[in-house]
C-alpha cells in the first residue's frame, strides 16, 4: 500500500497517521472524469439529441466517448470514496478523543452551504449539497453491521433498477422523438447564460427543479455507492491483504464485461445512432451498468498502482485528490468564466471536441498546481475552510 509522509490529524498522545496515497489518487482520477462530464453541461452541449448543435464527425466521436466511458461512472466512484472517507473521519475523531457526531454534522452542514452557493453562483448541477443530505443517512446508519449495509446497498440498487427499467420502457413506448419544444427551451437557456451576472444566477436557480428531478435518478445510486464505500472502509478492502490482487482482477474483468457494452449503448443512444426514441432507454441501460465500469476503473488503477510505473502515476494524481473540493469548485469557476456571461459567454458556441480538449489541458494544470500546493501545505484552501467548520473551536494547523 502506497502511503505519503503527510499526516491527517495531530494528536498529543500518538503519532499522526499517514494518508493512503492510493485513495487520494483514485479521488484525483475521479475528479478528472467528473470535470469531463460537467464541462459538456456548462458548455451547453449536454442533453441534446444527436450530441448538440456542433455535430462534426470529431465532435460526435468525442461526445460518444464521454457518454460511453465517463457519464454516470465517475460520480459513483467519487461517491464510493466519500463513503470510504466517512470511516476515516470516524477514525480521526476517535484518535483525537473527540465526539464524532458534532464533527460530522458540522462538516455536512458546511458541505450543504458550499453546495447551495455553488449551485446558485456557478453550476446548478452541484453534487455537494446532495452529498450533505444523503450523508445524513450514512451518519444515521454508521453503527450498523457492515453486512447489513452491503445488503441494503444491493437492495437499493435492485429497487432503483426496476424503477428505471419501467421508466425506460414507458419512454420508449410514448416518446415521439419530437425535439422542437426542448430546442426552444435550449435557445432561451443560451440567451440567459450569455447575459449578465444576474441572468446567469437566475438561470442557475431556475434550473434547480430539473436538477432535483435528475436527483431522483441519481440520488439512490449515490446513496448505494456511499454504503458500499462505507463497508469497504470498515472492512479495509482497499488495504493490502493476501487475496487483494486476485479480488481486484475478478472485479476488473467482471466490471469491464458488464460496463463496456452498457456504456456503448448509452453512447449510441445519446448521439442519435439508434433514433431519438431510444435516447433515454439507452441512458438508463448505461446508468444500470455504470457501477460495474466504475468498479473496474478503481480495481484496474489499484492493480496498476502496485507497479513502479503505476506508483508514479498515483503520486501525480494524489495531490489533486487531497484537495479535490478546491479543484472541483475551481473547475466550476473556470467553466463559468469561459461559458457564461461572467466572462467569455461561449455557452453553446463550441464543439464537444474543443471543449473536452480544453478540459483535459486545464486538468493537467490542476495536477501541477495541486502538486506545488501540497508540497507547501497540508490542505487546499476550501479544505482548510471546511476543516475549520468541522473542528469548530479547535486549533487548525497552519502547515
Amino acid at each position: 500500500m502506497l502511503r505519503s509522509p503527510e499526516t491527517i490529524e495531530p494528536t498529543a498522545a500518538a503519532p499522526r497517521p499517514r494518508r493512503i496515497v492510493e485513495v487520494d489518487a483514485l479521488r484525483g482520477f475521479a475528479l478528472c472524469g467528473i470535470f469531463l462530464a460537467n464541462v459538456l453541461v456548462m458548455a451547453g452541449l449536454d442533453g441534446q439529441r444527436g450530441g448538440g448543435q456542433h455535430t462534426s464527425g470529431v465532435d460526435q466521436v468525442a461526445y460518444w466517448l464521454v457518454m460511453m466511458f465517463v457519464q454516470t461512472k465517475f460520480y459513483l466512484l467519487f461517491s464510493f470514496l466519500f463513503g470510504y472517507s466517512f470511516t476515516l473521519q470516524m477514525g480521526a475523531a476517535e484518535r483525537d478523543g473527540a465526539a464524532f457526531a458534532p464533527r460530522m454534522l458540522r462538516r455536512l452542514l458546511g458541505l450543504f452551504v458550499l453546495g447551495l452557493l455553488h449551485a446558485a453562483l456557478l453550476y446548478p448541477g452541484d453534487i455537494l449539497a446532495t452529498y450533505a443530505v444523503l450523508g445524513l443517512v450514512l451518519f444515521a446508519a454508521r453503527s450498523a453491521d457492515p453486512g447489513r449495509m452491503w445488503r441494503a446497498a444491493l437492495w437499493l440498487y435492485g429497487v432503483l433498477a426496476a424503477l428505471y427499467v419501467l421508466f425506460a420502457a414507458a419512454v420508449a413506448l410514448v416518446d415521439s422523438g419530437d425535439d422542437g419544444a426542448s430546442a426552444a427551451a435550449r435557445a432561451e437557456t443560451a440567451v440567459a447564460y450569455r447575459g449578465g451576472a444576474g441572468e446567469v444566477i437566475r438561470a442557475n436557480i431556475g434550473a434547480w427543479p430539473d436538477v432535483l428531478a435528475g436527483l431522483f435518478m441519481m440520488g439512490g445510486m449515490v446513496l448505494a455507492a456511499f454504503l458500499a464505500g462505507f463497508v469497504a472502509g470498515r472492512r479495509r478492502l482497499l488495504t493490502d491483504t493476501p487475496d487483494r490482487a486476485a479480488r481486484l482482477r475478478r472485479i476488473l474483468v467482471g466490471g469491464l464485461a458488464v460496463g463496456l457494452p452498457g456504456g456503448a449503448l448509452m453512447g449510441a443512444g445519446t448521439v442519435g445512432l439508434l433514433g431519438a426514441r431510444w435516447e433515454i432507454p439507452m441512458f438508463v441501460v448505461g446508468m444500470l451498468t455504470a457501477p460495474a465500469l466504475s468498479a473496474a476503473y478503481a480495481s484496474g488503477l489499484l492493480l496498476w498502482f502496485a507497479s513502479p510505473r503505476g506508483a508514479r502515476l498515483a503520486a501525480r494524481l494524489a495531490p489533486a485528490g487531497r484537495m479535490a473540493l478546491t479543484n472541483y469548485l475551481t473547475q466550476s469557476l473556470v467553466m463559468a468564466l469561459v461559458f457564461t456571461g461572467y466572462g467569455a459567454a461561449l455557452y453553446g458556441r463550441a464543439g464537444a471536441a474543443a471543449v473536452l480538449g480544453g478540459a483535459v489541458l486545464f486538468y493537467g494544470c490542476q495536477l501541477a498546481a495541486s502538486a506545488w500546493l501540497m508540497r507547501r501545505h497540508r490542505f487546499g484552501p476550501v479544505e482548510r475552510l471546511l476543516r475549520a467548520v468541522t473542528l469548530w473551536g479547535r486549533p487548525v494547523p497552519r502547515a
